[in-house]
């Protein structure tokens, strides 16, 4: 059969070479199927023959073939396997099978997999039971070495700590496809020695490194391609996506941005024609939109809705994307290459009737056929959360005086540093109408201060929100202006070992658990969508959104201390590009 890296034995080659030429029955044979050709663009009847895990011949109809089974695809569109170029399955916030169970039906059968939120969490524990979700899950996951444990070291704590030698040895196992999305940008670009080694180890594997390139543009988005980076899915406009297509990095378009996909589409259009080096990711996907809206499969026919070529957005998420990955063996309805086949009851809405993988059957009608067993969870994955009870004084601020000056935190995912002047009662700071709280808890047993910033032009909230999945080191975070809400909030996530909490006057009003490494639960993704659209309604009810930035979503980003200006982490207001580290919001007092 085939190996991790795609190699087919010599046994199954010589029986497709006997199957094509007529000699022996093909052990799968697709009939009156409608080729979608990533190569040409063009569409044919054609049927598969497929032996073992490969395709062993794409001819003209003919019912004629021996075939030891024989699918009837009635004129179904057939196209390869969608491949999902850069992902996360934690952010799904179910197990790995679970995972698959609900993309593979939806036609895909590849995912590269950069684990780092369990890295972050568990450290190299959590690259294991990644790897052995890949071993033997339906779904063809490719695990990377993530190269960011923590983000940004010295500026946050988690439950990693990846240093060069460490992601050189995850890099010489097989079952490690590359090193994972790069996002200290300016570490490696001003020549920290830490970074710098991590992206040649990964250089010297001979394995791709993939990046995040947020903002980066001319000399320093020339540096960052020259020092040895392959990718990017940080795209931030048409004209962003066009610099770094000519700096030769592998484009990811990414489905968790949506608002961005039809500047991106109109750049490509403009074109003329698909750059070999577009592929299409999904990054994160909460639970309730796999569910309910799919994932590769959306942001695939939200491409064609903007009118994108349907061939285009197809060969982005096959034939581009394998070439990209360094797998040629697939993304293609070929001879020799492996037999992931979708058969598409639609081609623009993406709609797939069947999904073969490595030439077995393996979903129907939108349905799994086969359950794999889910790697068991130990106990180490389950008490993460290493706080003490929370009082509503931790998320208080200090201060002496009638008034204090402080820093303030303004916007959301892409805040400012601000400075206001606030009034002091019983020395703690008394917040504007406009202000409210952010706080970030160390969940690992370090026992630091609570920290906590105050935020501007985050909309009006009426309680208080604790979480638990809060990149990348996932600390109990909460956001909130009452300091009782807040506190509430806390305590039910930490009580729960991780989690989401929504609460108001005082009560929780929505929770979802997620006791495995406080990221994951262990129950069917229905009841764990269900659970988090309860938070989402919650939240809906207790702030004033104002997309495209003050969305759910932004919360569970906004402790990324990676990217630019200012932020929160347990070791206090950082900013990474600037160096700054500040202990509280406090600036400066007035005289009493």
């Amino acid at each position: 059969m085939a190996d991790d890296a795609g190699r087919t034995d010599g046994e199954t080659r010589a029986r497709a070479v006997k199957a094509a030429r007529g000699l022996a029955p093909f052990d799968l044979l697709i009939e009156n199927a409608r080729l979608v050709d990533m190569v040409t663009g063009r569409a044919r009847d054609a049927d598969i023959g497929v032996t073992g895990a490969i395709i062993a011949s794409v001819h003209p109809p003919d019912p004629d073939r021996a075939a030891r089974r024989r699918i009837d695809a009635d004129g179904a569109h057939a196209v390869p396997g969608f491949i999902d170029s850069h992902m996360h399955v934690e952010s799904s916030m179910v197990t790995p099978a679970a995972y698959a169970a609900a993309v593979v039906p939806r036609g895909v059968t590849t995912a590269v997999w950069d684990p780092h939120e369990l890295a972050n969490v568990l450290g190299v524990a959590g690259v294991e039971y990644a790897l052995e979700a890949a071993r033997d899950g339906v779904l063809r996951l490719l695990p990377l070495a993530p190269t960011c444990v923590p983000s940004a070291p010295g500026f946050e704590a988690g439950g990693g700590d990846f240093g060069p030698e460490t992601i050189a040895a995850l890099l010489a196992r097989p079952g490690i496809h590359g090193a994972a999305e790069l996002m200290t940008m300016h570490a490696l670009l001003d020549g920290e020695p830490r970074v710098q080694d991590i992206v040649a180890a990964g250089l010297e594997s001979g394995k791709r490194v993939c990046g995040h390139a947020r903002g980066l543009s001319g000399r320093d988005l020339m540096a960052f391609a020259a020092a040895g980076v392959e990718t990017d899915h940080e795209l931030t406009s048409g004209a962003d996506l066009l610099a770094k297509l000519e700096a030769g990095l592998t484009i990811e378009l990414r489905g968790s941005h949506e608002h961005l996909l039809p500047e991106f589409a109109d750049t490509l259009k403009a074109l003329g024609h698909l750059p070999q080096t577009v592929t299409l990711c999904t990054d994160d996907v909460f639970p309730d939109d796999l569910l309910n809206r799919g994932g590769l499969d959306r942001l695939m026919g939200i491409l064609i809705e903007t009118g994108l070529p349907p061939d285009w957005v197809y060969r982005a998420a096959t034939l581009n994307a394998a070439g990209r990955i360094g797998r040629p063996d697939l993304g293609l309805i070929a001879p020799g290459k492996r037999a992931d086949v979708v058969l598409l009851a639609d081609l623009d809405t993406v709609r797939a009737r069947t999904v073969i993988l490595d030439g077995a059957v393996v979903a129907q009608a939108g349905t799994l056929l086969n359950q794999p067993p889910t790697p068991p969870v130990g106990p180490w994955m389950l008490d993460t959360v290493r706080t003490p009870p929370l009082t509503p004084a931790d998320f208080e601020v200090a201060a002496t005086g009638p008034r204090a000056r402080i820093a303030t935190l303004a916007k959301p995912r892409f805040p400012a540093w601000r400075e206001r002047d606030v009034e002091v009662r019983n020395g703690r700071l008394v917040l504007a109408a406009d202000m409210m709280r952010m706080a970030v808890v160390n969940r690992y047993g370090r026992n630091t201060p609570v920290r906590v910033a105050v935020l501007e032009e985050w909309g009006r909230w009426h309680g208080a929100f604790a979480t638990t999945v809060s990149h990348d080191c996932h600390n109990l975070t909460v956001f909130g202006r009452d300091p009782v809400d807040m506190a509430v909030a806390a305590n039910a996530v930490r009580d729960m070992g991780g989690g989401l909490a929504a609460v108001r006057d005082g009560r929780v009003v929505a929770r979802l658990a997620l006791p495995v490494a406080g990221l994951i639960s262990e129950q069917p993704l229905a009841d764990v969508a269900g659970s988090l659209a309860e938070v989402r309604r919650a939240l809906d009810g207790m702030v004033d959104w104002e997309p495209p930035y003050l969305v759910f979503k932004a919360l569970f980003g906004a402790s990324l201390v990676c990217n630019a200006g200012p932020r929160v982490s347990d070791i206090g207001i950082v900013d990474v590009f600037k160096g700054r580290i500040l202990d509280s919001p406090v600036l400066d007092h007035e005289p009493a």
